[in-house]
């Protein structure tokens, strides 16, 4: 078999396998001995990230280029503002990206990447913190940087120890480290995360119940007292399958269904009120309370909706399983 005019020889699939797996074995061991590395150095080096009044700078070349782009998309898309700055088109002009305001993140492997001299030297004549991500211990970088942080001495998971692979692995996994500290360090929430990723199945899924709910004169709602007479269009005319039973303050006092209805079938239901066929103490969320998790509860408890209330008891909306569906959210 040829393609484009090369020819293609097939593996033995159990070598190939084989592979595959030491790669992964390899990389797996070094990050646990990377997280073992782990001291003083990573948290000044997150000192110098969350001191700075302005973004996270970070650049390499080749392919620590790669990955500083995805570490810094990480840092932004998690509360640290960050971008990513090419060392080469730095020397011709895109140093001016870089203000004192900012922190700069520079990796290299070897720690003697020259692109990257401008971007130091820069670094080193406007005071702007300099954290550098190396394999090479007393390398140029290194010793340039405020912090430097060291990646074990492993060898690349190529056979030849020449492609870049345990060392990028770890370079990124420190990334993600770093990111995930400083958004503990400063209370990131499931909220801010949303503000960040509003598209998407991961917007989708950080929606809260206030997002989603209906509010106004779309709630159906009835007093104690009302009939049954006038419950039973409430109920229908909403299209919800169930009414909201309130108080004289206001407070949700229970709810009816249509299993409540079957439940209270008799001749007299008609003339019974409100408060004769309602289920008391009925199960209620906050508007606060992410859409899926409201979800959950729906589908543990086979009920089709929930009433949202405020503080006080009072219903304030009104969410369906099919607002939570739409969304995409099963």
């Amino acid at each position: 078999m040829t393609i484009h005019g090369t020819a293609v020889t097939r593996g033995d699939p159990a070598s190939d396998l084989d592979s595959a797996r030491r790669v992964l074995g390899n990389e797996a061991q070094a990050l646990t001995v990377l997280g073992e590395s782990l001291g003083a150095e990573f948290v000044r080096a997150l000192d110098l990230i969350a001191g700075a009044s302005g973004r996270v700078v970070v650049t390499g070349m080749g392919k620590s280029g790669h990955i500083a782009r995805k570490i810094a998309a990480t840092f932004s898309s998690t509360g640290t503002p960050s971008m990513f700055v090419h060392p080469a088109e730095a020397s011709h002009g895109d140093l001016g990206m870089i203000t004192p305001a900012d922190a700069v993140l520079a990796l290299s492997n070897s720690g003697e990447t020259p692109e990257l001299s401008d971007v130091v030297a820069y670094t080193r004549r406007f005071a702007i913190p300099l954290v550098a991500v190396t394999s090479g211990r007393g390398s140029t970088l290194a010793d340039a940087a405020d912090v430097a942080l060291v990646l074990p001495p492993l060898p690349e998971a190529c056979p030849m120890g020449l492609a870049p692979t345990t060392s990028t692995t770890m370079t990124l996994a420190l990334g993600d480290a770093l990111a995930v500290a400083l958004l503990e360090r400063n209370g990131f929430s499931a909220a801010d995360f949303k503000v960040f990723h509003p598209g998407g199945q991961l917007g989708r899924r950080l929606l809260r119940v206030g997002d989603l709910m209906h509010g106004g004169a779309a709630v159906p709602l009835v007093p104690l007292h009302l009939r049954m007479t006038e419950v039973i269009p409430e109920m229908t005319g909403k299209s919800f399958g169930c009414a909201g039973v309130i108080d004289e303050r206001g407070v949700l006092a229970g709810v009816i269904t249509d299993g409540d209805l079957r439940r209270h079938m008799s001749r007299d239901l008609v003339d019974q009120t409100a408060a004769e066929v309602m289920t008391r103490a009925p199960r209620t969320i906050g508007p606060r309370l992410l859409a899926v998790e409201a979800l959950q509860q729906m589908n543990a408890r086979a009920i089709t909706s929930l009433f949202v209330v405020d503080d006080e008891g009072r219903p304030i909306g009104i969410l369906h399983v099919h607002d939570c569906l739409r969304t995409g959210l099963a």
